[in-house]
């Protein structure tokens, strides 16, 4: 009996032990292989760039400021945008018009040409939002911002559209019509958010647009004009019919996107916005937009999304997140070669549309702090604006991988993971430090390289990886940072490769290369051949 009761135990202790073993097994982390191939001889085509043909940034009064200029040239130069786009170009603060004491117009460009000259001087061409009202021309006393953009219809039509001829013709006398042949006149800003950025109906704004319309063209039927500049993909299919139904020229049109998926405008931060959790937010948008205009009756107008970002709010702590540098790329490779651009709003935090800010690190829509401090996201689009000319065929949905006529080659590598908690928002949760979990191992391998030297340099975005708000927390979140704690954030953060090193590939053998990825890390690999 003592024998048989000794074998149950051990029976009973032996298959525990087994379910302890398979449990411990089930809870140990799975270590996940992501796997991108690509052959250098095979190529996919052409680079679309549309991410960095323009870019955005608040108003146009702050480009006359030194610091704003100095950024817009470091950005420029890194990241390569093309075209510039922001508000108040005819707002008071810019004295483009007045009217004398028998109410004839007087026309003033001295602020516009300033800045313009400057755009002209680094190689950047304006993307011209017409808009906001000049006093002396609004119906009413309605404005926005703390600059206090006036955001009435015109008293009087007529003199809107003469306003809008005279400075197109002043471009024109002034840069050539072969250079502004090249821009872009869009007309107004979110007109459908009544009465915030528009007093008037849909009708009104349609009318306000054709009076515009036909005087950029009067001065040249080339000049390209559209609209109508919409919040949230709106408007879209009516702005089509009727400039088709009324014979009024459009050559573009013109929205925006961002990713909070609920929320309110939350200009100071009090939590108001989440972060949409849709994993097509933004791109859906995009692709919509395009499928609605190759459904219209002018199927090749072309498609810019003047405004986009993760958040509409200028004080949203994930714009200063290193979670923005992936989500940027994995929105823009969703979007793939649908729109004509894709204009992220915006590239400084020198931005003062709920007024001049007080803390370094606020959550603004900068790619860039006030003190020009790289933030994430700036390093997604420096990436970007270094890979080659030829995109490489690849199956891998979040990553890019190129070649240049030289020879070089270029992978730009991200993961983009969803961590907001349910019942949080943004700015509860992306202004703590959060350290990222691991995802396994990401293996690159592009097989026919040939044989030959290279210099393989290798950078990296990801939490405490140029990730300069983290380095902010860790130096006590001062509400003022000195020029010194200014140049240790720069200096912590300042893009500089991982690694480099010499590598050799012979004998047809292809180059692989094996990295620890982490949730939202953005890995950048050059091959530079010797």
């Amino acid at each position: 009996m003592q024998k048989n009761l000794w074998l149950l135990v051990f029976v009973l202790f032996s298959f525990s032990g087994r379910l302890i073993a398979q449990n411990s097994k089930k809870n140990r982390p799975i270590i996940q292989e992501r796997i991108i191939n690509a052959d250098f001889g095979q190529a996919a085509g052409k680079l679309n760039t549309m991410f960095n043909e323009c870019v955005g940034a608040g108003r146009a009064n702050e480009g006359l400021r030194a610091d704003w200029q100095q950024q817009l040239a470091y950005v420029k130069k890194e990241c390569g945008f093309r075209y510039i786009r922001m508000h108040g170009l005819l707002t008071d603060d810019m004295a483009v018009y007045t009217e004398d004491n028998k109410g004839n117009p007087q026309y003033n460009y001295m602020y516009v040409d300033a800045l313009f000259d400057f755009l002209h001087s680094i190689g950047i061409k304006p993307f011209v939002e017409l808009g906001f009202m000049p006093g002396r021309l609004a119906s009413d006393n309605a404005t926005i911002f703390w600059w206090r953009g006036n955001v009435t219809p015109p008293k009087d039509y007529d003199k809107w559209a003469a306003l809008v001829k005279n400075l197109t013709a002043h471009f024109t006398e002034r840069y050539g019509a072969d250079e502004v042949k090249a821009w872009y006149f869009e007309v107004w800003n979110e007109p459908n958010l009544s009465p915030g950025f528009w007093t008037g109906t849909q009708e009104d704004y349609f009318k306000l647009y054709k009076y515009a319309a036909q005087a950029v063209k009067s001065v040249n039927k080339a000049y390209r004009v559209g609209g109508p500049g919409t919040a949230g993909a709106a408007w879209e299919p009516e702005m089509i019919e009727y400039c088709h139904k009324n014979n009024v020229p459009i050559d573009f049109i013109s929205t925006h996107a961002y990713g909070v998926g609920q929320g309110f405008l939350d200009e100071y931060g009090q939590g108001g916005t989440v972060l949409d959790k849709n994993p097509m937010s933004v791109s859906k948008e995009v692709l919509q937009s395009r499928k609605e205009i190759k459904e219209s009756v002018m199927p090749n107008l072309e498609l810019h999304y003047t405004e986009w970002s993760s958040s509409y709010t200028p004080a949203d702590a994930i714009h200063d997140s290193y979670h923005s540098a992936a989500y940027v790329l994995q929105k823009l490779k969703q979007v793939g070669n649908a729109a004509n651009s894709m204009s992220y709003w915006v590239f400084t935090d020198i931005f003062e549309e709920p007024g001049p800010r007080y803390t370094p690190f606020h959550g603004g829509f900068g790619m860039l702090n006030t003190q020009g401090i790289n933030k994430p996201v700036f390093y997604s689009y420096q990436f970007l604006n270094r890979l080659g000319n030829i995109e490489l065929v690849n199956k891998d949905q979040a990553s890019w991988i190129c070649k240049d006529s030289s020879g070089n080659i270029q992978g730009l590598v991200w993961d983009y993971t969803y961590t907001l908690p349910d019942s949080t928002n943004n700015q509860q949760y992306y202004n703590r430090d959060l350290p990222s979990k691991p995802k396994g191992k990401l293996k690159i391998n592009i097989a026919n390289v040939p044989d030959g030297n290279y210099a393989l340099e290798m950078y990296k975005v990801g939490y405490r990886d140029n990730d300069a708000y983290s380095t902010y927390l860790s130096i006590g979140k001062p509400s003022q940072l000195s020029k010194q704690q200014v140049e240790q954030i720069k200096r912590q953060n300042d893009g500089s490769p991982f690694s480099k090193e010499i590598i050799t590939i012979k004998d047809g053998h292809a180059f692989s290369k094996a990295l620890d990825l982490r949730e939202n890390d953005v890995f950048f690999l050059n091959m530079i051949k010797l």
